[in-house]
């Protein structure tokens, strides 16, 4: 249980340090998150859209009739919402506050905003 815990906390601070926060981003902390995501949908600008249900599914619906993507998400105590989707592919993302409108920020240092 402690090796666990301890391989969860390394790399909760490996995501931490990657994610391309700028310096006027507010992170959204896990309350915010929870408030923003659960029951709701997000249509990003390029009209795909993420819906999160209350009890933790997932899906993501692929702009221009390419589809939807289903699994299951996490909020985690520092507000990261990690998905694990059905096909074995899995990410976390962020949520910060950045101009008036809320942007989600990859591992990978992509940020896609959502609209409004």
């Amino acid at each position: 249980m402690r090796l666990i815990f301890l391989l969860t906390l390394c790399a909760t601070s490996a995501f931490a340090d990657g994610w391309a926060v700028r310096e006027t981003d507010k992170v959204l902390d896990r309350q915010a998150v929870i408030a923003l995501l659960e029951g709701s949908a997000l249509t990003f600008f390029d009209d795909g859209q993420s819906k999160f249900s209350a009890g933790g599914a997932y899906s993501y619906t692929y702009a221009n009739g390419g589809g939807t993507a289903f699994g299951a998400y996490e909020v985690g105590e520092d507000g990261t919402v990690c998905i694990a989707f059905r096909n074995g592919f899995g990410r976390c993302d962020r949520y910060v506050e950045s101009a008036g409108r809320v942007v989600m920020l990859t591992e990978n240092g992509e940020r896609f905003p959502v609209r409004p």
